[in-house]
């Protein structure tokens, strides 16, 4: 079954491993975040496993594609070397940058939508679609506060990157939904304003908490009903893109996943199995 067409899929987290190797649920496809699997050992054997039944998507959360001294040449291989061992069928990464020479931080920092930013991005875009051989998928981040003097709004940083490298866009809803509450903007009018349809190759939907007058993005909860209004006007303007549902803190049983996957089915008229 082409990526296009799949049944939504989840996020595969520690607590639900046993009981997915066991039970084999119905679900699209399994994502798991790449540098959990660095070196080896018994959670690549039980990945090997997992592969044999469901389609594999690698998102990576520590590559730092917008840091400003070179990729490191070490993770970027043991990427690659996933990536062939495995050939999932979507890689992704974060339009962020998370390390600069030996200090590395466990956060995903925003970049500054500049010229010189949008060149230095493109270019460790281009370096690492070029080692995978295959697409890369760039996701767009949860923003709380906003840069001054900037060149780019960020659907123009995101449609001009695709422009130049030819890298998909992995579309966050709920990213999109808590940067459009904290900022003041507009979230419908944010996906207007990406350029190129087809260049939207993945959507990614979790929930979030309300602190005081802000969203924060905790990927611990359901899908608000806010976000799931934005997830329909997405299909509307892009169509169906494989979709992920994200839990990455309280995590729950795994029904509560499968049902939000299934809802996410129902809304993009997709049969919900493997």
């Amino acid at each position: 079954m082409p990526p296009s067409s799949l049944p939504a899929g989840m996020g595969l987290r520690a607590p639900h491993v046993a009981q997915i190797v066991e039970q084999c649920p119905a679900v699209g496809f399994l994502e798991v975040h790449t540098e959990n699997y660095f070196g080896g050992g018994a959670r690549l054997k039980t990945l090997e496993r997992l592969r044999e039944t469901y389609p594999l998507s690698f998102h990576g959360v520590g590559l730092s594609l917008g840091r400003a001294d070179g990729l490191d040449k070490d993770h970027l291989r043991q990427v690659a070397a996933l990536v062939k061992r495995f050939d999932p069928i979507l890689v992704s990464e974060h339009l962020s940058w998370s390390a600069y020479s030996h200090v590395a931080v466990p956060d995903l920092l925003p970049v500054p939508f500049t010229h010189e930013a949008l060149t230095v991005f493109a270019q460790h875009i281009d370096e690492f679609q070029q080692l995978i051989g295959q697409q890369v998928l760039i996701e767009n981040p949860s923003n709380y506060v906003a840069f001054d003097g900037l060149d780019y709004d960020e659907p123009e940083f995101l449609s001009l990157l695709a422009q130049r490298t030819g890298c998909g866009l992995l579309l966050d809803l709920n990213n999109i939904f808590v940067s459009a509450h904290n900022l003041g903007h507009d979230p419908l009018v944010y996906l207007k304003e990406l350029r190129d349809p087809q260049a939207v190759r993945q959507y990614h939907l979790a929930g979030h908490i309300r602190s005081g007058d802000l969203l924060l993005d905790t990927h611990g909860a359901t899908v608000c009903a806010e976000v799931w209004s934005l997830y329909d006007r997405a299909l509307a303007q892009f169509g169906h893109r494989p979709t992920l549902i994200e839990w990455d803190s309280d995590i729950p049983p795994l029904d509560v996943l499968l049902g939000e996957a299934a809802r996410a089915d129902h809304r993009a008229k997709v049969p919900a199995h493997v």
